[in-house]
């Protein structure tokens, strides 16, 4: 009898345990559903694009747009700040933003790209092509846009110190000349007869 009220415990604190879980798979569902819900509300507002297709075509289109209002600057001196350049080119419209490119190691790479608010700045900023930003020449140009995929073609260099290629030739197993002997090429050296 005294074993048959331990059973009966021990199964009503499991089904009390099964429905605690079942209240908390219930209630993290719920959450799931909100937060899913949360998402699709933000993405929505943000007016985020799904299609991988779709997003590349937006992003090239704002990078067209973007280099439609920048400058190429070439002959930047080593020492020039992005301030600087900035200041060099101010008189031509409202400038966004300056990159100096560097290397791996951070030294600059002697050209920067000068963006602007509007894109009649350009115009302008063409205009100082050859003048002078600390004791050097600029050059600069209209930025152009780099299209993925289109990478100039480079044909492949030649090692002069490389044998040129040939058709692949089958070693020979029997002697051109007969009775079994290959003729040996005599090597000129310096202590032979032939040097």
């Amino acid at each position: 009898m005294e074993g048959d009220d331990v059973d009966m415990a021990a199964a009503e604190s499991t089904e009390a345990d099964l429905d605690d879980m079942k209240k908390r798979l219930k209630e993290m569902e719920e959450e799931a559903a909100a937060l899913r819900e949360m998402q699709a509300k933000v993405e929505k507002e943000m007016g985020s694009v799904q299609d991988p297709a779709a997003a590349a075509a937006t992003s090239q289109a704002n990078r067209e747009e973007v280099d439609s209002r920048s400058v190429f600057v070439g002959n930047v001196d080593y020492s020039c700040t992005p301030e600087e350049v900035q200041q060099h080119f101010q008189t031509c419209g409202t400038v966004n933003r300056v990159t100096i490119r560097t290397d791996k190691y951070g030294q600059p790479k002697g050209y920067a790209y000068v963006e602007f608010v509007e894109a009649e700045a350009v115009q302008e900023a063409l205009l100082l092509n050859e003048s002078e930003l600390h004791g050097r020449q600029l050059k600069v140009t209209a930025k152009r846009t780099n299209i993925p995929g289109m990478k100039q073609y480079r044909p492949r260099r030649s090692n002069p110190f490389m044998r040129p290629r040939g058709p692949f030739m089958a070693p020979y197993f029997f002697a051109p000349y007969g009775y079994g002997k290959v003729p040996r090429l005599r090597m000129a050296t310096r202590y032979s007869p032939y040097y």
